[in-house]
C-alpha cells in the first residue's frame, strides 16, 4: 500500500530447500543436487562393458602418478578432440568431467584456458554417442555452475541450443542432464534467462511434467522452473509467465515435498515482480491451494507459502482483500506463535501490510484476534521481528480509525513500541515517532492519559534526546512532538489520569459510574478500556 509507506521486506527470508538456488553443481557424490537426485550416471549407463572397462583402462594414464595437473589437463584436451577414437575421447571427457565434479576448487578455469570448452560443446551434437552427449554436457553442466563469467564462457560456446535439442533425447539421462545445465545457466540472472527463454526452453521443459517422469528428474524441472520466475530487475515477461502458470497449479498439488515447496518459491518470486504479476497469478486461480499451505506440517512450505502471499498483499487493496477473502487470516494466530523465529517475522510482516490498508482490512486483522500476537511481538519477539512489528503498528495509526487505532493502544501497544526509540537504526525509530504522533493527534480527551503512559514508559526521554538527532526527520518529528504535547508544562493539568494505584481513569475518579471508563487490565498492564 504505497500510499501509507508500506514495509517492504528487504531481509531474504530463508530458502531451506536450496543448496545454492541458482547453481547446482552435479558431484560424484550418488546423491546430489535437489534433495535426492541421484547420479543419472548411475542409472542410465549406456556404455557397453566392453566400452566401459576400455574407457577405465585409458582414464588410467590420465591419473598417473607424478602427473602435474597443468600437463594432465593438457593430455585430457588433446584426447578428447580425437574423433578417430571414440574410446579415447570418452574416457578424456569423462574424466574431466569428474575433475569438474571435485568438491573442492574443481579446475574450471584451467580447463578452459586448455581450449577444450568448444570440444565439449561438439560433444553435445554426436548423436550416435548418447554417453560422449551425456558426460560432456555433465561437464558442462559443472562449468556453468561456476562464477558468472565462467556460466557466460559456456553461453558463448554455443552449448544453449545444443541443451535445447537435448531436451527432445530418446536418453533420459541426457535429457535431465541438459535440464539441469539449463537450469545453471537460467539461474545466472536475469539476462541469461531471458535468452534461455527466447530460444523456446519453457514448452520443451513443461512437456516433461507427466505421471511417467522419476520423481528425481520431476525435482529437477521444477527447480529450473524457479529459476525462471527468479529475478525481478526486470521480471521475466509476462508471455513467460502465462506460460508457466499452469504447470505451477499442477504441481502446487504434488505429494512430494521438495516438488512443493519449490513451486511455491517460483509462485513466491512471481508476485514479488509488480502488480501485473500478482494479477496473473490471483487470475490462474492458484491462491485457493496456496492459502491452505500456511498451516501445512512442513516448516519449509509454510516459509514459502507466507512469503508467496506476502508479496500478494504489498500489492493494490482489491489484491489484498483476495488474500483476506480466501481465509488467510484464519493461519495467522498459529504462524504468530510458530517456534521459528523467521515465521513469526514474516507473518508480522505480512500483518504490517494488511494495516497499511484500508479500515474494512484493519478490523478484520482486530477481529482475528491478531493485535494481541502482534503487540506481544512487539514486547518480547526477536529485534527482527519487533521491527516488522512497529512496522504494522505504525501502518495502522495512518490508515485505522481513532477507533481501531485506540483498540490497539488498548492492548498495551504503546510501551513496547516507545522501547523500540532506544535502538540505533534511523528509520525504525521514524517509524515510531510517525506512529506516536499519529496517535497523540487522535487522543482528545484522552490526551493527559497518553502523554502520561509515554512519559512513565520512558519514551519522552527518549523523544527528548532525539531532538538532537543528526536525522533531519527524525529531530524534526521529536520537535514536533515535545513542542505540541509537553511543550508547556504550566498548562499541564495537575492530575494526570493516574489514580493512587497507577490506573488511568477516564472522566473521573474511579467510581461506579466510571468502572468502565478505562484503568488497567486485571494484571496490572496499562490497557486503556472503553
Amino acid at each position: 500500500m504505497p500510499a501509507v509507506g508500506e514495509n517492504a521486506l528487504t531481509e531474504n527470508l530463508e530458502e531451506e530447500n536450496f543448496d545454492d538456488l541458482n547453481n547446482n553443481v552435479v558431484s560424484n557424490n550418488p546423491e546430489v543436487g535437489q534433495g535426492d537426485n541421484n547420479n543419472p550416471a548411475e542409472n542410465n549407463n549406456t556404455m557397453s562393458q566392453e566400452q566401459a572397462d576400455a574407457v577405465a583402462t585409458l582414464s588410467k594414464t590420465y591419473n598417473a602418478d607424478g602427473l602435474a595437473q597443468e600437463d594432465r589437463l593438457r593430455m585430457i584436451a588433446n584426447d578428447a578432440n580425437d574423433v578417430s577414437n571414440p574410446n579415447k575421447q570418452l574416457a578424456a571427457v569423462q574424466s574431466a568431467r569428474k575433475l569438474l565434479s571435485s568438491d573442492r576448487n574443481p579446475p574450471i578455469n584451467e580447463l578452459i584456458n586448455t581450449g577444450m570448452l568448444p570440444t565439449l560443446v561438439e560433444c553435445l551434437k554426436i548423436e550416435t554417442q548418447p554417453t560422449l552427449q551425456f558426460e560432456a554436457a555433465w561437464a558442462l553442466t559443472n562449468i556453468a555452475s561456476g562464477t558468472s563469467e565462467q556460466t557466460i564462457a559456456v553461453v558463448n560456446s554455443g552449448a544453449v541450443p545444443l541443451f535445447l535439442n537435448l531436451l527432445r533425447s530418446p536418453h533420459q539421462n541426457v535429457c535431465e542432464q541438459a535440464v539441469w545445465a539449463l537450469g545453471n545457466i537460467i539461474g545466472d540472472g536475469p539476462d541469461l534467462r531471458d535468452y534461455v527463454i527466447g530460444l523456446g526452453v519453457i514448452e520443451p521443459l513443461l512437456d516433461f511434467i507427466n505421471p511417467e517422469i522419476p520423481i528425481s528428474f520431476l525435482r529437477n524441472v521444477t527447480w529450473v522452473i524457479v529459476n525462471l520466475c527468479r529475478n525481478k530487475d526486470p521480471p521475466p515477461k509476462i508471455e513467460a509467465v502465462k506460460q508457466i502458470l499452469p504447470a505451477l497449479s499442477q504441481l502446487i498439488h504434488h505429494s512430494d515435498t521438495y516438488i512443493l515447496v519449490d513451486t511455491v518459491w517460483a509462485i513466491s518470486y512471481l508476485t514479488d515482480s509488480g502488480n501485473e504479476q500478482i494479477s496473473l497469478v490471483l487470475s490462474c486461480g492458484i491462491l485457493t491451494y496456496l492459502i491452505p499451505l500456511l498451516s501445512h506440517t512442513e516448516t519449509k512450505v509454510q516459509t514459502a507459502a507466507l512469503r508467496a502471499v506476502g508479496n500478494v498483499v504489498t500489492g493494490t487493496d482489491d489484491q489484498t482483500q483476495s488474500v483476506l477473502n480466501a481465509g488467510a487470516l484464519n493461519h495467522f494466530r498459529g504462524l504468530l506463535e510458530h517456534p521459528k523465529d523467521k515465521i513469526n517475522k514474516e507473518a508480522v510482516w505480512f500483518l504490517s501490510n494488511i494495516t497499511a490498508g484500508n479500515q474494512n482490512q484493519v478490523q478484520e486483522v482486530i477481529e482475528a484476534g491478531l493485535i494481541e500476537p502482534v503487540v506481544k511481538h512487539l514486547e518480547h519477539g526477536e529485534y527482527m521481528t519487533r521491527k516488522e512489528a512497529a512496522w504494522a503498528i505504525s501502518n495502522l495509526t495512518v490508515s485505522g480509525s481513532r477507533d481501531q487505532v485506540f483498540n490497539v493502544v488498548s492492548k498495551g501497544a504503546l510501551p513496547p513500541f516507545c522501547k523500540l526509540l532506544e535502538v540505533q537504526d534511523p528509520q525504525i525509530i521514524q517509524v515510531v515517532l510517525d506512529g506516536i504522533l499519529n496517535i497523540l493527534k487522535m487522543s482528545e480527551e484522552f490526551q493527559d492519559q497518553i502523554t502520561a503512559l509515554i512519559e512513565e514508559c520512558g519514551g519522552l526521554d527518549m523523544i527528548e534526546i532525539h531532538q538532537n538527532h543528526d536525522n533531519e526527520e527524525i529531530y524534526k518529528l521529536a520537535y514536533e512532538i515535545i513542542d505540541s504535547y509537553y511543550g508547556d508544562e504550566d498548562d499541564q493539568v495537575d492530575d494526570d489520569g493516574l489514580n493512587d494505584q497507577g490506573e488511568f481513569t477516564f472522566g473521573g475518579p474511579p467510581g461506579p459510574e466510571n468502572s468502565n471508563n478505562g484503568g488497567i487490565d486485571g494484571a496490572g498492564n496499562n490497557q486503556f478500556s472503553f
